[in-house]
C-alpha cells in the first residue's frame, strides 16, 4: 500500500499510473503536480488525483512514493526542487525514456546519487497525451524496466517493483547503458522514422493528394508521429549517440534495399521481406 503518491507530470503516463493504483486498491491518496493549475483541476475532476500543488516541493511533502513523469528536459529542475523536501521514507522513481541522462540530471541537481532514487521506464504508451488520455489498463501486461545503481537502496527497488507489479506490469532490470541502446533500437528509431516520413511528405507540393490517397499502411506506420513533439525532441537530445548509431545502421540497410531495387534483384528483395515478415510475425505472436 502506498499511503501518499505524488505524481509530477499528470499526463498519459503519470495519470494512468494513478488510475491503475486506485483501481488496484494500492494507494490511499494521490497528489498531482505541474505548472498548469487548470490542467491539474481537470485531473481532480476526472478522479485521477485527489488534490494538487503547482510547487513540486510542496507536492512531495509527506509522500512515500514520488513518480516523476515530466519530459526529459524538465527532469533536472524537478529533482532540484523536490530533493530537500522529501520525507525520510520517500522513494522516487521516474518514467523517462533515456536513463543515463536522467541519472546525470539527478547527480547535477543533488550532488550525488541518492539511495532513494530508482530509475525506471514503463514500456507503454499511445500517441495521444494529456490526462484525458490516461487509463487504468495502460500498463497491464506491459514491461517496466528498472535500472538501479549501486547506490540505490534495495528496499526502494523492491517498493517500486511491487508498485508496477500491482498494476499488471512485468518488471525487468538492466544497466543504464543497455537500456538506452535497446530503446534506441525499438522505440526511438521508429519514432524518428515516422516523424521524418510525415514531415518529408508534408513538404511536397502535392501533399494534399498524397495524404488523400494514404491508406491503412501509411496510417499504421505513421501513427506514432502524432506523439508529443516536445517529449521526442528531449529524447533525441538525451539519447543522441545511441539513436545516431541506429540511424547509421538503418541507412546502410536501406541503401542495400535501394541497390537491390536498382539491380532488379528480386531474389534479394524476397529474402529481405521474408526475413522481416518472419521476425515481425514472431514478435506479434
Amino acid at each position: 500500500m502506498i499511503t501518499r503518491l505524488c505524481v509530477i507530470g499528470v499526463g498519459l503516463i503519470g495519470g494512468s499510473l494513478a488510475r491503475a493504483l486506485r483501481q488496484a486498491g494500492c494507494v490511499e491518496e494521490v497528489v498531482g503536480c505541474s505548472r498548469n493549475a487548470a490542467h491539474l483541476q481537470r485531473a481532480v475532476e476526472l478522479g485521477v488525483i485527489d488534490r494538487f500543488e503547482t510547487d513540486p516541493a510542496l507536492a512531495v511533502r509527506g509522500a512515500d512514493m514520488v513518480f516523476v513523469a515530466v519530459p526529459l528536459g524538465a527532469m533536472r529542475a524537478v529533482f532540484a526542487a523536490i530533493a530537500p523536501a522529501l520525507a525520510r521514507e520517500a522513494v522516487v522513481t521516474d518514467g523517462g525514456s533515456a536513463k543515463a541522462s536522467v541519472v546525470a540530471d539527478l547527480n547535477d541537481a543533488v550532488g550525488e546519487t541518492p539511495a532513494w532514487f530508482v530509475p525506471g521506464h514503463p514500456i507503454a504508451g499511445i500517441e495521444r497525451s494529456g490526462v484525458e488520455a490516461s487509463f487504468a489498463a495502460l500498463y497491464r501486461d506491459r514491461r517496466v524496466i528498472l535500472t538501479p545503481l549501486p547506490e540505490t537502496s534495495a528496499s526502494a527497488v523492491g517498493k517500486v517493483r511491487r508498485m508496477w507489479e500491482a498494476v499488471g506490469a512485468t518488471v525487468n532490470e538492466m544497466s543504464l547503458a543497455h537500456h538506452d541502446e535497446v530503446l534506441a533500437a525499438t522505440s526511438h528509431l521508429p519514432h524518428v522514422l515516422a516523424f521524418a516520413l510525415v514531415e518529408s511528405l508534408a513538404r511536397k507540393d502535392e501533399q494534399r493528394e498524397i495524404f488523400a490517397y494514404a491508406a491503412g499502411g501509411f496510417r499504421d506506420f505513421t501513427r506514432i508521429a502524432s506523439s508529443d513533439p516536445v517529449m521526442w525532441r528531449d529524447i533525441c537530445l538525451a539519447n543522441g549517440p545511441a539513436i545516431l548509431s541506429m540511424i547509421e545502421r538503418f541507412e546502410q540497410d536501406v541503401a542495400g534495399l535501394a541497390r537491390a531495387i536498382e539491380a532488379g534483384d528480386g531474389d534479394r528483395l524476397l529474402a529481405i521481406f521474408r526475413d522481416a515478415k518472419a521476425a515481425r510475425d514472431a514478435f506479434a505472436g
